[in-house]
């Protein structure tokens, strides 16, 4: 039932796409898609002895060099201890350093070492992977409606987040 945007083999969504059933289905898809594409990564990270949230703090501080420890916080969302126990595990392990800031010494900017830097992209190559092969079975059309979509998944007050997205063009 693929339509003229629908990629051969995929079911197009019905035009009753807020019903029920619709909705499970798109959860279902996002949960198992994300699932999958993490486990391309996860290898990697548990041969480090490293977890997701430690790439998540790795991909954005190299994302965002001399990020601030506060930056990070409130991009991450996530608690204060939780970040110093994942910081203090990459800066001990050689993937992040932190220095004073500029103007505010009291401030610690952030950015990913050499090492750091090398495992983030060999991280990212195994996400890039996947999204890519997934990207060109969906088609240009699908991919903007899908970042449209999980787009609107964020509450506008948090969209500031996301320094990169909206950069992107």
């Amino acid at each position: 039932m693929a339509g003229p945007n629908t990629p051969e083999g995929f079911r197009a969504a019905s035009p009753l796409f807020l019903r029920e059933p619709e909705i499970r289905r798109g959860v279902e898809l996002l949960y198992f898609g994300y699932s999958h594409l993490l486990r391309g990564i996860d290898e990697g990270l548990a041969a480090q002895g490293l977890g997701r949230a430690h790439h998540r703090s790795l991909y954005f501080i190299a994302r965002n060099p001399d990020i601030t420890v506060s930056e990070l916080l409130r991009l991450l969302g996530i608690t204060k201890q939780s970040l110093g126990r994942v910081l203090n595990e990459l800066h001990d392990r050689g993937l992040v350093e932190t220095r004073p800031g500029r103007e505010d010494r009291r401030q610690r900017l952030l950015r990913v070492t050499e090492a750091g830097s090398a495992l983030e992209a060999s991280l990212f190559e195994a996400l890039r992977e996947r999204l890519s092969v997934a990207y060109a079975q969906a088609g240009q059309n699908a991919v903007t409606g899908f970042w449209a979509v999980l787009e609107g998944l964020v509450p506008s007050e948090e969209k500031t987040r996301m320094p990169h997205v909206r950069k992107q063009g």
